[in-house]
């Protein structure tokens, strides 16, 4: 279901997206609008799978483990395949 909304977008934002819909990739400033934000969705989740890997990584201890010290325990883990 559609909501339709009134938006107030500046000169430079206007003219990018009717330059999108000049170059045929959309019909309308709808499309363009729903794309922004479909890939702006996008951008949030992948951004929080980021910090809870982040976090995942810092409660492994691997944050404050020095680079000599992982790339002892990737060897021995790896039993000298690499």
């Amino acid at each position: 279901m559609a909501t339709r909304a009134s938006l107030s977008i500046t000169e430079p934002n206007e003219k990018w997206i009717q330059e999108q819909i000049n170059s045929r990739e959309f019909s309308s400033r709808s499309e363009v609008i729903n794309d922004l934000i479909r890939k702006a969705r996008e951008v949030e989740a992948i951004r929080a799978r980021l910090i809870e890997s982040e976090l995942s990584a810092a409660a492994k201890g691997w944050v404050t483990t020095s680079r000599d010290t992982m790339l002892e325990q990737f060897k021995a883990r790896s039993d000298g395949e690499l």
